[in-house]
C-alpha cells in the first residue's frame, strides 16, 4: 500500500474529553450516580418476588397513600395560593413588599427540624391556632394528617412563587391592553389571555414542590404522630427499618422513592419543555 494510501485510511486521532468534562463527571459519579446505583443494585439483590414482597407490605402501601396523597393535596394548595404570592409580588406594590419577597425563600434556608418545631407550636391542640380549630370545628391539626399537610405546604410553597414569578415578570403588558380595548373584562383577561401563559410555569412548580414534598422528614416527623395506617410517611418508614437493622426493607423503599423521584425529574423536564415551546408559539 503506497504512502498516500496510507494516510487516507488512517484512523482518526481521539481527542481527549476537556478538563471541565472529566472533573463534572468524576464528581457526579462519587457524590450522585455511585451511591444511587449502589443503592439500586443492593434493592436488586432480593430478587424481583422480594422485591414485590417488600415494597408493597400494607404498612408500606399505606405510607405511600399518605405521602403521595398528602404531597398533591400540598401541591394543588400551593399551586393556586403560590399564584395568588407571585402575582402579588409582581403586580402590586405594598409596604413590606421586599420583606414579603424575601421570607418566601425561608423555607429553603430554614432547617427542617425548625420548621417542624415551629408548626407543632403553633398548630398543637395548646398552640395558637391549633387550640381554636379544635374548640371550634374539633379540627386536631398536629400529630394528624393535617398536620403533616400543613408542613408539605411550608416547604414546597417557593417552588411555584419562585416558577411563576419571572414568567409573569416577562409577559408582556400590552397583550393585556389589548384584550381591554377589545372589551374584555380584567377577569376575561386574566382568564384568557395571562392566565394560559402562565399554566406551564405553574404546573413546573407544582411538580417541584410535589417532588419535594414527597421526601420531607425533618419538619413532618416533628408535626405527625409517626402512627402506621395513620399518618406515617414513607421516609420515616425507612429511618424505622433502619432502626430495626431490617436492610433489605429499608433499601427496598428507598428504591421505590429513587424511582418515583426519577419519574417526577423526567415530568418536570417535559413541562420545561412543554412550556418553552409553548412561550415560542406565543410569540
Amino acid at each position: 500500500m503506497t504512502p498516500a494510501l496510507l494516510r487516507r485510511w488512517r484512523l482518526p486521532a481521539l481527542a481527549l474529553p476537556s478538563w471541565p468534562w472529566r472533573i463534572t463527571w468524576t464528581y457526579l459519579g462519587l457524590i450522585l450516580f455511585l451511591p444511587l446505583g449502589a443503592m439500586l443494585l443492593r434493592a436488586a439483590e432480593v430478587g424481583p418476588v422480594g422485591f414485590w414482597e417488600m415494597a408493597t407490605t400494607p404498612e408500606a402501601i399505606a405510607t405511600y397513600k399518605v405521602s403521595f396523597g398528602l404531597a398533591l393535596v400540598a401541591s394543588v394548595i400551593n399551586g393556586v395560593f403560590g399564584l395568588v404570592v407571585a402575582w402579588a409580588l409582581v403586580r402590586c406594590r405594598f409596604p413590606g413588599q421586599r420583606l414579603l419577597d424575601a421570607l418566601i425563600d425561608l423555607p429553603f434556608a430554614l432547617p427542617t427540624a425548625v420548621a417542624g418545631l415551629a408548626l407543632t407550636a403553633v398548630y398543637s391542640t395548646n398552640g395558637w391556632l391549633g387550640q381554636p380549630l379544635n374548640e371550634a370545628f374539633g379540627l386536631k391539626v398536629a400529630f394528624a394528617a393535617p398536620g403533616v399537610t400543613v408542613a408539605m405546604v411550608f416547604i414546597s410553597l417557593p417552588f411555584v412563587v419562585r416558577t411563576v414569578e419571572p414568567v409573569l415578570r416577562s409577559l408582556e403588558k400590552e397583550q393585556e391592553e389589548a384584550s381591554w380595548c377589545l372589551g374584555a373584562t380584567p377577569l376575561q383577561t386574566t382568564l384568557r389571555v395571562v392566565l394560559p401563559q402562565l399554566l406551564p410555569a405553574i404546573l413546573g412548580g407544582v411538580a417541584q414542590g410535589y417532588s419535594r414534598a414527597v421526601g420531607e422528614y425533618g419538619s413532618v416527623v416533628m408535626i405527625s404522630s409517626n402512627v402506621p395506617f395513620r399518618d406515617l410517611i414513607t421516609p420515616t418508614l425507612i429511618i424505622q427499618k433502619l432502626e430495626e437493622y431490617d436492610f433489605d426493607a429499608a433499601t427496598v423503599i428507598g428504591a421505590v422513592m429513587l424511582i418515583f423521584s426519577l419519574l417526577s425529574l423526567l415530568v418536570i423536564n417535559l413541562l420545561q419543555v412543554w412550556g418553552q415551546r409553548y412561550q415560542g408559539d406565543a410569540a
